[in-house]
This record gives structure tokens, sequence and C-alpha cells, in this order.
């Protein structure tokens, strides 16, 4: 589970991340990086998007539940001041926990140097 001090609750807050934010795409999710210059909220905050496309309630579960999992391990690597947007894609539902924190690694990867550069 996610502490509940990560997590990206406000709808502005997630406008704002996917509005300007720094777009990662890999073939199960989409990464959306954004470096908050407000240091309002302690720690990084991650929000989650899974939409019906995914698949009915129970997979949709299934896939925020994993996608939970993933974010708590890579919570130490990110900046306090990093906002992050995950949009699970379809093909997210049969993917299994290790390919999602391998792809959500390799998007963070590919945003970040772009979002550093914003400082």
């Amino acid at each position: 589970m996610l502490p509940a001090r990560y997590r990206m609750t406000r709808s502005t807050e997630f406008g704002a991340t996917v509005s300007r934010g720094v777009r990662a795409a890999q073939p199960d999710l989409v990464v959306h990086a954004l470096r908050s210059k407000t240091g309002t909220d302690p720690g990084p905050r991650i929000g989650l998007v899974v939409s019906k496309s995914v698949g009915n309630a129970v997979q949709r579960h299934r896939v925020a539940r994993r996608l939970r999992h993933v974010a708590r391990a890579v919570i130490d690597e990110l900046d306090p001041a990093d906002r992050v947007v995950i949009r699970a894609l379809p093909s997210s539902r049969h993917a299994i926990s290790a390919r999602l924190e391998q792809e959500l690694r390799s998007a963070l990867r590919r945003a970040r140097p772009k979002t550093e550069v914003d400082r």
C-alpha cells in the first residue's frame, strides 16, 4: 500500500501534472512527471489513473493495487518535489507486477532529465 502522505488526491494536482509534466509512454503505462516549484506537500506525490478501458471493476482494482505496490518500490528514488501521475493502459490488465515496475522505472528515467532542467 502506498502511504497516504505520498498519494495525490486533488484534481488540480492531477491536472497540473498531466498538462505541464513530461510524458513518457511505455507499452502498459503512460507516466507524467512534474517537479513542483512549491513545496507545500512533503514528499513526492503519486497519482493513479485506471480508466474503464482497462476492464471491469475487479480488473481495474487489481491493476490499481499492482501500481500502488510498484509505486511504493520507487518512492525512495524520487525527489520530494516530484509529482507523478501513472495512467494504466488496457494492456496493463495482463502485465505482471515485475513488468509494471520495470516500465515505471524506465519511464521515470526518461522523464527525469527533462524535469531536472526545468528547476
